[in-house]
């Protein structure tokens, strides 16, 4: 079995790391934990716990008497404990990319990834000490975004990533994955920038009932209709609702169902008889089952009220989403890249191609 003669010498020359591969998917795994420990902190309304950045009550982070973990200080801390271990395991993973990489784009993503890690964590500090939720919702939307980073890297790190590179596919099936996997990954991120917002800038759900909003598909928000919502809130004691809020939440609602769409479109594109033999069905059939998954979560927290179990599995199903979205994109990407680059034939059985490491 044979390389095609026109596989890059880049290429060729890029063996696969089984150590680096395993490091870099520990790191993400980490991260997503670190979502997950955040999405708590979020729910639970304890961002402010701990008062006091670097320090913890006055003790050096690492010192903290574990005695005073209690309450909600218990889940600030801890956040802050992952957060210092994801910055060590960054650090390790890009200066162990920068020693032993022969890829410059692969070396700078590690850059990257660092440069974002450094700038999370003082995003992270400055929300306590300057009070700002605007800046928790940039600390939660460039903590996803450091996570498909680590996607990336995680995958281009792989033996599957390699193994693409071998063999030759037409590219039109993946160019047109690629293109709907790109923008539905895309509002994807979008989606959880808006689930941000909605956490941070509001305390309680703006809307209690679901798949209806106020009994309504779209609710009318008169005056009168806004003024008759708040006096039903202020006797249950829910904090009272703007139109801009209401509005966020179903600007939320409708860009699930943009998701959907495109979950979907890609679940199909990615069965073309072209496509088969690739990781793109595997992935596109897990894609959607947490696209269902997420939905359900997403009708549970409104139903149990924004729990904080449920609303912090919610924002993990929302990374898990993205995760997936970019490792659909990045490979139909590369399948894309060398189906232009690779002969007119295959060099060797579709059965016989490929495997994920």
């Amino acid at each position: 079995m044979t390389d095609p003669p026109s596989r890059p010498k880049a290429v060729a020359d890029h063996g696969y790391r089984a150590w680096l591969h395993r490091f870099a998917f520990f790191t993400a795994i980490a991260t997503l934990f670190l979502i997950c420990s955040g999405g708590m902190v979020t729910s639970k309304g304890v961002g402010l716990a701990v008062p006091d950045w670097p320090t913890t009550f006055g003790y050096n982070m690492f010192l903290f008497p574990f005695s005073k973990w209690v309450g909600g200080i218990f889940f600030e801390h801890t956040h802050r404990l992952i957060a210092s271990v994801v910055g060590f395991l960054t650090i390790i993973l890009t200066v162990w990319l920068w020693r032993v990489e022969s890829l410059r784009w692969l070396r700078n993503l590690g850059f990257a990834a660092l440069a974002l890690v450094i700038l999370q964590g003082l995003l992270g500090g400055l929300r306590v000490t300057l009070l700002k939720d605007e800046i928790g919702v940039f600390h939660a939307c460039l903590a996803q975004m450091f996570f498909g980073v680590l996607i990336v890297i995680t995958l281009a790190t792989s033996r599957m990533w390699l193994r693409l590179a071998t063999t030759y596919f037409p590219g039109g099936a993946a160019q047109s994955l690629a293109r709907v996997a790109i923008v539905t990954t895309s509002v994807i991120y979008a989606q959880l920038a808006l689930g941000a917002t909605m956490r941070h800038q509001h305390r309680d759900l703006s809307i209690l009932d679901f798949p209806t909003a106020y009994g309504q598909i779209i609710p009318t928000i008169t005056t009168a209709k806004l003024t008759e919502i708040n006096e039903w809130r202020n006797a249950r004691a829910l904090s009272e609702v703007t139109p801009f809020q209401i509005w966020l939440q179903m600007a939320h609602r409708f860009l699930a169902l943009v998701i959907a769409a495109g979950v979907i479109a890609c679940l199909f594109r990615a069965r073309a008889a072209e496509l088969r033999g690739t990781p793109l069905a595997r992935f596109s059939d897990t894609w959607f089952l947490v696209l269902a998954g997420q939905i359900t979560l997403g009708a549970w927290v409104i139903w149990s009220n924004k729990a904080a179990d449920i609303a912090t599995a919610h924002v993990a199903a929302g990374a898990t989403m993205l995760a997936l979205g970019v490792t659909i994109s990045a490979i139909s990407l590369r399948l894309s890249q060398f189906s232009e680059a690779a002969p007119a034939q295959r060099s060797y059985p579709v059965s016989e191609k490929l495997h994920a490491s």
